[in-house]
């Protein structure tokens, strides 16, 4: 019995290891870094890892609405150059599928699930998509925008969602490989 208890220790710690092994990134990662648009308050990082055949989206968003729900989306340009982020386009949709909620199979590639903001007006948001791709291709959001809008997104009006005007805007630019 006790050489199976002193191994404890030592399994617990392969099992971690291995778990750690699962949740690295598996392949290229972009980074958006999120500015307000001209009268808002709104900024925030995203980050976009390819893992497989899925991009793990993550990000920290503050000055929203406390407790409120925001529109998030990628566009299609990446162009934050307009006061109002209107330079960005529409949302990123390569397949030419109708705007959808984040869990249906018919919708833009850039239909993302809601931000929700807590009471200080901060939003976390963690989000796989098999939609999206990180390394190049025609659904690569590299050079792409990432947009927080005033209001939810409803899911279902055309072909934006009813999610108001632009409160921050992010063009997503690949990270550099670390050595």
């Amino acid at each position: 019995m006790k050489t199976r208890n002193a191994c404890l220790p030592f399994a617990l710690a392969a099992l971690a290891l291995a778990g750690c092994a699962v949740m690295a990134p598996s392949g290229p990662v972009a980074i958006a870094e999120l500015m307000p648009t001209e009268g808002s308050s709104t900024s925030g990082t995203a980050r976009f890892e390819q893992r497989g055949d899925k991009v793990l989206i993550t990000a920290e968003v503050s000055g929203l609405s406390p407790g409120g729900e925001h529109g998030f989306h990628v566009h299609e340009k990446g162009d934050c150059s307009a006061p109002d982020a209107m330079s960005a386009g529409g949302h990123f949709n390569p397949a030419g599928k109708p705007h959808g909620h984040h869990g249906q199979r018919e919708r833009h590639a850039g239909d993302l699930p809601n931000l929700v903001a807590d009471a200080y007006g901060v939003a976390k948001f963690s989000f796989a998509t098999d939609l999206l791709t990180v390394a190049p291709g025609p659904a690569s959001v590299v050079g792409r925008a990432l947009i927080v809008h005033r209001d939810p997104d409803d899911y279902k009006t055309q072909p934006t969602g009813n999610s108001g005007p632009r409160l921050a805007c992010a063009v997503i630019k690949a990270a550099k490989a670390s050595k």
